[in-house]
C-alpha cells in the first residue's frame, strides 16, 4: 500500500516535489510509520520507482503473452505505450521517463535505476527485432537503433502530450511507429 500510494505520487509530483507530509497524507501514516518501513525519504522514493518499473515491466509482459511474431509483438508495445496517457501503468506518466529526466544530474541512484530500466526495455526491443530478423519476419535493421528510435518516438510522444494536455501527440507517435512497422520493418 505505502508503495503504490507513493509511487503514484512521486510520478505525479516529482521525485524532489514530495514532502514527507505529502506522504503521510497519501499513505495515512505518520512519519513514524513510514520510517519503520523505510529508512529515509530517498530509500522510499528508490523503492516506488522500482514499484513503477516492475508496473511498467508487468503491463508489457501481460499484453505480449502469447503473441510470436516480431511485428505483432512490436506493434502491441506500440499500442500499450499509446494508452499511456488514458491508462498509465502509474498515474502521471511514464515512470522511467519521468525518473529519466528529474535525476538527470541531481540524484545518480535514482538516475542509475531509470537507466537501468530503460536499458532492459531498450533490450527487449532489440531483441524482438533480432528475433523477427532471424525468423525472416523483419527487414535487416540495426536492433540497437532501432531501440533507440522506437523509445525516443514513443517517449517523445508521451512528453509532448502531457506537456500540452493533449494526447494528439502520443496517438501520432504510435500510428506513425505502427505504419512503419507494417510498412518497413515487416517482411
Amino acid at each position: 500500500m505505502i508503495l503504490a500510494r507513493a509511487a503514484r505520487l512521486f510520478n505525479e509530483k516529482g521525485y524532489y516535489g514530495v514532502s514527507l507530509t505529502d506522504l503521510m497524507k497519501a499513505t495515512g501514516l505518520q512519519k513514524g510509520g513510514l520510517y519503520n518501513h523505510f529508512e529515509s525519504k530517498e530509500k522510499l522514493a528508490l523503492a516506488a520507482f522500482d514499484y513503477s518499473a516492475k508496473r511498467v515491466s508487468d503491463r508489457f509482459s501481460e499484453a505480449l503473452a502469447g503473441k510470436r511474431n516480431a511485428a505483432e509483438r512490436l506493434i502491441t508495445i506500440v499500442n500499450v505505450m499509446g494508452n499511456y496517457v488514458n491508462d498509465p501503468p502509474v498515474q502521471g506518466g511514464c515512470p522511467i521517463l519521468n525518473a529519466a529526466v528529474e535525476s538527470d544530474d541531481g540524484d545518480p541512484a535514482l538516475r542509475a535505476r531509470a537507466m537501468k530500466a530503460m536499458e532492459e526495455f531498450r533490450s527487449l526491443l532489440r531483441r524482438i527485432v533480432s528475433q523477427g530478423m532471424a525468423r525472416k519476419e523483419l527487414r535487416k535493421t540495426d536492433p540497437d537503433s532501432f531501440a533507440t528510435f522506437f523509445t525516443a518516438t514513443m517517449e517523445g510522444g508521451i512528453m509532448l502530450s502531457k506537456l500540452y494536455g493533449d494526447p494528439v501527440h502520443l496517438r501520432r507517435t504510435a500510428e506513425h511507429l505502427r505504419h512503419y512497422i507494417e510498412t518497413e520493418l515487416q517482411v
